[in-house]
C-alpha cells in the first residue's frame, strides 16, 4: 500500500506517518531526505530522531530517492519516506528545471513497482499566497506537481491539519 500523507508545517504529518507505520507491525526503514544545514535544521532532525523507534532503521538519502525506494521494492517491510518537499528542495539546486519533471515521473514509476508498504510524507504548500521570488514560485509549483502525481498512484491520501486528519482518498484510517 502506498500512503501519502501532507499537511502544513508542525501540523502533525510525520506523527500521523509514524503512527501508521508502526501499526502495520513490520520492520520500518525511515527514510530521511533532510540535511542540517544550520542549526535550526539540526534540532528539527534531532527531534524527529527523538521521536521515532530506535529500532527502525535509518537511511538518510536527500537526492537519490528513487533508486533507494527501488532498493527496498522487494521488501516485505515498510519503508517511510519523510519527506518529499525537503527531497524536492535539494534536487532543485542540483537538478536543472526541465529534469524536475523527469525525476517525478521516476519516483511514481518506482513506488507503483514496490512492493513494501510506502508511507510518504509531504508539504502541502499551495495554501498560501504565491511566493514573490522566482525560485520560491518554482519550488511552490514542483511541490503541487509532485503531491498530485504521488496522490494520483497512492492508495491512501490523508491531509492532517492541527494534528487532525483528513482522509482524501482510500481506506479508512484506524487510529
Amino acid at each position: 500500500m502506498i500512503q501519502l500523507i501532507l499537511g502544513g508545517a508542525r501540523s502533525g504529518k510525520s506523527s500521523l506517518a509514524e503512527s501508521l507505520a508502526s501499526q502495520l507491525d513490520k520492520p520500518v526503514s525511515y527514510l530521511a531526505t533532510a540535511t542540517a544545514g544550520d542549526e535550526e535544521m539540526q534540532a528539527r532532525i534531532e527531534r524527529h530522531q527523538q521521536q521515532r523507534p530506535s529500532h527502525w532503521h535509518l537511511i538518510e538519502e536527500q537526492l537519490a530517492l528513487t533508486e533507494c525506494i527501488r532498493q527496498h521494492s522487494a521488501s516485505e517491510g515498510v519503508l517511510l519516506v519523510d519527506c518529499l518537499t525537503l527531497w524536492l528542495s535539494n534536487q532543485l539546486f542540483k537538478t536543472p528545471a526541465g529534469d524536475l519533471d523527469s525525476l517525478r515521473d521516476q519516483l511514481c514509476a518506482a513506488l507503483q513497482c514496490c512492493n513494501a508498504d510506502v508511507i510518504l510524507v509531504s508539504n502541502e504548500v499551495g495554501l498560501g499566497v504565491v511566493p514573490m521570488g522566482a525560485v520560491s514560485r518554482q519550488f511552490v509549483d514542483h511541490a503541487g506537481w509532485l503531491n498530485q502525481a504521488v496522490a494520483r498512484v497512492a492508495d491512501r491520501v490523508v491531509l492532517v491539519s492541527a494534528g487532525l486528519p483528513l482522509l482524501l482518498k482510500g481506506p479508512a484510517l484506524s487510529l
